[in-house]
């Protein structure tokens, strides 16, 4: 657990300072000065763009993750790998790039109501794909070195930066909207190009293809992994992108509002990616060396980890959404406040059961988790089809959170059926307990006729009868050990 303490401790604080600078450009900055259609258009935009580089990469991130560790010898440059990595997903990019070339007037018929919107800046969307495929393909490289802290930086904090700098020259006047698109993209060239100059400095970018890599794994096997891995990809990515397509196809305003509420449930997602980044690569130095009483151990820390972060996050998100919404001082956008109770209790779902999906992806029977996968990407498509005519944003997020909730119990019931883990004990029921309990007592409370002192009565009880339960109980010695560290508790 060392390093990953080390390493999920320094993406979690980067993260967290990325998340103040999110809120600040989620509620203080684009939708003050964007309209929800605005919103909508770019989050149609990159979803469809992280659609097109997911098919470009070929589930060559996951095939990287998974076996680097085989490849690792850095004075052989790694056998060649990055050259391998980078070489066929931008060989099939050119393809897609075609293909979204001559489907152009199919993509703007399913968007009737603003396809002249879409149209005009169509070409950004390939360049989008092109900066994400290139920038992820490069963050799975830097993550099986153990280098995950600078991509935090660059996705939570500089990226976020660039964009917020770019609103506002747009809200000055300096720019008219089609330029803040344009530099919006640039925000996304700017942090590939600055991972690739980060592989330089640290005399990681071995570019010189060689044929070693053609001898340490035979290629057929890491093309079928990827080729799983693609399709599972596809219905991970569906479950933040198929929402916002769908909605968009109804109304761009929609899904700007919907886009608000995703990126406030977000924030519930921040401890677990950190945690993720590392975890993903050791969980595969675990299958590679058979460590399975390691892995087991890091599956039920890890789950109590994400279930405590998680449930504070969920319930202190959920008491102070009034005060969140009131930051924009647009009305139109509280329309996502059950959207956003509705995201909120799914990723609380994904961070209790903690890293099933990364065990059972790293693992023999990693072609299980298509089967998941699929089934996840239909349900979804099928729902939202359903429910977002009907319900509208509301209907999308019922549709995300079912699929969540249902992916991760089976996800969890298939490790546990298969390698006899499964990461619960009375611990974690105790934890949410004293959470909820936390959370209605600050709920109950009176509120004051202030929304900020309504947001420092009810987020203070809720801290405080939070943090003291878990440290005088002891059921997170992560948590434990942290205080004593900082000199509480002691």
């Amino acid at each position: 657990m060392g390093i990953v303490r080390r390493q999920s401790l320094r993406n979690t604080l980067i993260s967290y300072a990325g998340l103040g600078i999110g809120f600040v450009n989620t509620t203080l900055v684009l939708p003050r000065l964007l309209a929800p259609a605005q919103l909508g258009l770019l989050s149609v935009l990159v979803s469809l763009a992280t659609m097109g580089a997911l098919v470009s990469a070929l589930g060559f991130t996951n095939t990287t993750l998974r076996y680097f560790p085989y490849f690792r010898n850095r004075e052989t440059g790694h056998s060649g790998f990055l050259p391998l990595l980078l070489g066929v997903p931008l060989g099939v990019f050119c393809g897609v790039v075609v293909a979204l070339l001559l489907g152009q007037p199919l993509v703007l018929r399913w968007y009737p109501h603003d396809a002249g919107m879409l149209g005009a800046h169509y070409g950004v969307m390939l360049g989008l794909a092109l900066c994400i495929l290139l920038y992820n393909l490069l963050e799975a490289y830097t993550k099986s070195l153990f280098h995950t802290s600078f991509s935090s930086f660059l996705t939570d904090v500089l990226q976020r930066l660039l964009i917020v700098g770019s609103a506002l020259l747009y809200g000055a006047g300096y720019w008219s909207f089609d330029t803040f698109v344009l530099a919006y993209l640039g925000c996304y060239a700017l942090i590939s190009m600055l991972l690739l100059g980060y592989l330089g400095f640290i005399g990681e970018l071995h570019l010189r293809p060689t044929r070693a890599v053609l001898r340490v794994r035979p290629v057929g096997e890491l093309v079928r992994f990827g080729g799983y891995a693609l399709l599972g990809n596809i219905s991970g990515t569906l479950l933040v992108t198929i929402d916002s397509l769908m909605l968009g196809s109804h109304s761009f305003a929609d899904a700007g509002i919907y886009n608000i509420a995703l990126n406030i449930s977000m924030a519930l997602a921040v401890p677990f990616r950190a945690l993720y980044k590392t975890a993903y690569p050791l969980i595969a130095e675990y299958w590679k060396d058979g460590a399975a009483d390691k892995m087991q151990d890091f599956y039920r820390r890890t789950t109590r980890l994400t279930t405590a972060l998680g449930a504070y996050l969920a319930l202190g998100i959920g008491l102070n959404l009034p005060f969140i919404y009131s930051l924009i001082h647009r009305p139109e956008y509280a329309a996502g406040s059950v959207a956003v109770l509705l995201l909120l209790a799914g990723r609380l779902t994904d961070g209790i059961t903690g890293v099933n999906g990364i065990i059972v992806v790293t693992s023999p029977r990693y072609r299980y988790d298509l089967l998941f996968n699929v089934g996840l990407a239909v349900s979804i498509i099928i729902l939202n089809a359903l429910l977002i005519p009907r319900l509208g944003l509301t209907g999308a997020a019922i549709s995300n959170a079912l699929a969540l909730v249902a992916l991760n119990l089976v996800r969890t019931w298939f490790v546990w059926r298969s390698f006899g883990w499964q990461p619960f004990d009375r611990r974690i029921a105790y934890i949410l307990a004293l959470a909820g309990g936390s959370a209605v007592i600050a709920w109950a409370l009176p509120t004051p006729p202030n929304i900020w002192l309504t947001l420092l009565l009810r987020g203070g009880v809720l801290t405080i009868l939070y943090s003291a339960g878990l440290l005088l109980s002891g059921w997170v010695p992560e948590v434990t050990a942290l205080a004593r560290k900082v000199g509480v508790g002691k």
